[in-house]
């Protein structure tokens, strides 16, 4: 993997570059959608490229781990032979998953026991092996596995939890640079920083991280219940140390809000489920705001879902006509609205990526944050 840092923004740390994998090119600010089982969800593969144009993916080594299986991956060629996708894929390690698991899941040394939410199966995750489940799915960037401690942590418990993090990685760590990948091409291997909300813990912890040397870091444990400001603090925190010719990975966030601020903080790449699942449930973002597609102000309003074009469903579908399949049940109905968030998504990511090139990132952003968080 390469990485190229084209621009900074001025008076900002918001960044342009360019990600190349063995499976193209990833101009970066770029929003990763999440594909948890090899699938975005009401979303086909062509519309993915042509129509939202995704770069990148991601995948899940928890789901995919369990169903289909490692052996159906690895004779398919992995997740890019299974699912018909040639662009890039990151994996996350699945121990997002494992800490949603609580009521199912045992951390010790040697890794995390779990309990299957299919079959209640028990499993063991250990760093090592994560890297070899990671190495038959095939992914372009492959991430550590780690403990993410919940946002209201104590710092007893946050400084046990990345210990044993720390621990992990450089287990995880040797696996990787013992090991290659199986389809004849290289996997970069992401290490994440943790440490809950304690500046002192992110500091000691994006340290460890940087100097392992990877080709990219990722910044883990956030968006778990800490409050949003405290979120955008730990950004600052951590990224005041990690390498500033690496990618910065935001895990799991967020609101387009929210990344546009990640961004504006020096964060390259992000992902979060919110386009899909909200839109599952009729809320759209758009340029102009959000919307909840079963209000009754939208049922005769034929202009498109948002004016300024930012999807390819804008002219295709009205408002009224998107209402009547929300109040209709109609799967359509999620489909177009996901294709849509999905779009807006990727559509924010590149404006903020031009507007860092040209200078003018400052005063679009300002303008944005206002736009996106008003309720239409």
């Amino acid at each position: 993997m390469d990485f190229q840092l084209l621009a900074t923004a001025q008076g900002s740390n918001a960044r342009a570059g360019e990600i190349t994998t063995a499976h193209g090119s990833i101009p970066t600010p770029v929003f990763m959608p999440v594909g948890t089982v090899g699938s975005v969800k009401a979303v086909h593969r062509h519309e993915l490229t042509d129509d939202i144009d995704a770069p990148i993916i991601l995948g899940n080594t928890y789901h995919l781990y369990l169903r289909p299986g490692t052996e159906l991956l690895r004779r398919a060629g992995g997740l890019h032979g299974f699912m018909g996708w040639n662009r890039s894929i990151l994996t996350d390690s699945g121990g997002f998953q494992v800490f949603s698991l609580s009521a199912n899941r045992k951390l010790k040394e040697e890794g995390a026991w779990f309990r299957s939410h299919i079959d209640g199966s028990k499993h063991l995750f250990t760093p090592e092996n994560v890297v070899d489940i990671e190495r038959v799915i095939g992914a372009d960037i492959m991430m550590a596995l780690d403990e993410c401690p919940p946002g209201d942590s104590d710092f007893s418990y946050a400084r046990k939890s990345l210990d044993l993090t720390h621990r992990w990685l450089a287990r995880g760590w040797k696996r990787y640079t013992e090991t290659e990948g199986l389809y004849g091409y290289n996997q970069a291997y992401f290490p994440i920083v943790q440490g809950c909300t304690f500046p002192e813990l992110r500091r000691e912890s994006a340290k460890f991280v940087a100097d392992l040397g990877a080709d990219g870091n990722a910044i883990g444990g956030l968006a778990v219940g800490e409050p949003t400001e405290v979120m955008y603090d730990m950004i600052e925190v951590v990224n005041e140390i990690l390498p500033v010719d690496k990618p910065r990975y935001l895990m799991g966030v967020g609101t387009p809000a929210n990344i546009l601020e990640a961004i504006d903080r020096g964060v390259d790449m992000m992902d979060c489920v919110m386009p899909t699942r909200n839109a599952r449930n009729g809320m759209l973002f758009t340029s102009r705001g959000i919307m909840n597609m079963r209000n009754k102000k939208w049922a005769d309003d034929f202009s498109p879902i948002d004016p300024e074009g930012t999807s390819y469903v804008d002219t295709a579908y009205s408002r009224a006509y998107l209402r009547h399949l929300f109040i209709s049940q109609e799967i359509l109905a999620m489909q177009i609205a996901s294709i849509h968030n999905l779009a807006f998504y990727l559509w924010l990511t590149r404006e903020a990526r031009k507007h860092i090139l040209d200078g003018t990132w400052t005063v679009w952003k300002r303008e944005m944050i206002q736009r996106v968080t008003n309720r239409l």
